[in-house]
């Protein structure tokens, strides 16, 4: 190795070094750190196998042994909770003891753990949804074990719970880690009511400040944004999302923004279109038809030669 890169080499780690001390996005910090992503991910598996069990394991589920299943996969699911979310508190917490933030996690820990047989009961709503609304779908079973949107939504409901406890961290992650998976992108802020379904689901965005009410179905490339984003953090808090209310379906590729903007109940929004004020219950909305020509002219050809549509011309 010649000199001259020596030299150049140790420069660059002396700026990478640099860069580390400057700037605090850096999470080398003093006993601290960020949660772990791959225990995140890890958490979301054991929380899928406790909603759904059997689906999702290499053994089969015994339901004569289900007490202890739930028991054994609450205690670890608690403990592992615990930690992670007293490692996101202490991250972002310099003023607060370590026996404040350790109390705190484990009462969220403990408040997570009383809300997921309610939550339970929720997913097993938007399963229904998917199975209702969908005439491909053979069965339930193949709605849990298959169908993406109700991944998404099944770690939506998880991380909202942990949102609304203003855990920092780790609803993202969990979000973003469905989204990765699925292409539905869900914020964790994001309020959804019951009997929720995404059918096809690639695509679609929520925003933070979104509200969904019941029995609300969407399709793909749905997006439910912000008119603009321009203020950046100035925007922290605002609603900048829009409502759907009670019975509202979207079809595919439908964008409808801003946080004043509401979609009254019992109401359709056709595909493609592109929505930023508000529309009366039980009103449907469509884009006009495009008109469209065929031309039925093949091109002569020689004899025996079989006509190439890319010789047509329209």
């Amino acid at each position: 190795m010649s000199v001259e890169f020596n030299k150049e080499f140790d420069e660059v780690v002396d700026q990478i070094t640099q860069n580390y001390i400057s700037d605090e996005v850096f999470v080398a910090k003093e006993n601290r750190r960020l949660p772990g992503r791959s225990n995140i991910i890890i958490l979301i598996k054991r929380l899928r196998s406790l909603m759904f069990p059997g689906y999702f394991e290499e053994k089969n589920f015994e339901y004569t042994d289900a007490k202890y299943f739930v028991g054994n996969t609450l205690n670890s699911i608690r403990r592992e909770l615990k930690q992670q979310i007293e490692t996101a508190l202490l991250y972002t917490n310099e003023s607060r003891s370590l026996e404040q933030i350790r109390q705190n996690a484990d009462e969220i820990a403990r408040y997570f753990i009383g809300r997921l047989a309610d939550i339970q009961g929720m997913l097993l709503k938007d399963v229904q949804a998917g199975f209702d609304g969908d005439p491909a779908a053979k069965s339930r079973q193949e709605i849990i074990s298959s169908y993406p949107g109700v991944f998404a939504i099944f770690v939506y409901r998880m991380a909202h719970e942990l949102y609304v406890k203003n855990v920092p961290f780790i609803p993202r992650v969990m979000t973003e880690y469905a989204h990765s998976r699925t292409g539905i992108d869900i914020n964790p802020g994001a309020t959804i009511g019951q009997y929720f379904f995404i059918d096809h689901g690639t695509g679609v965005v929520i925003g933070e400040t979104t509200q969904i009410g019941d029995n609300v179905k969407l399709y793909q490339g749905v997006t439910l944004g912000a008119l603009s984003t321009r203020k950046g953090q100035q925007l922290a808090d605002v609603k900048r999302h829009p409502t759907i209310e009670n019975n509202v379906t979207i079809y595919s590729g439908a964008t409808i923004l801003g946080g004043e903007t509401v979609i009254g109940a019992n109401s359709i929004i056709g595909g493609n279109t592109f929505i930023t004020e508000s529309v009366p219950a039980y009103t449907k909305v469509s884009l006009k038809a495009p008109e469209m020509t065929f031309q039925v002219d093949p091109p002569k050809h020689t004899a025996g030669e079989e006509p190439r549509i890319w010789d047509w011309v329209i």
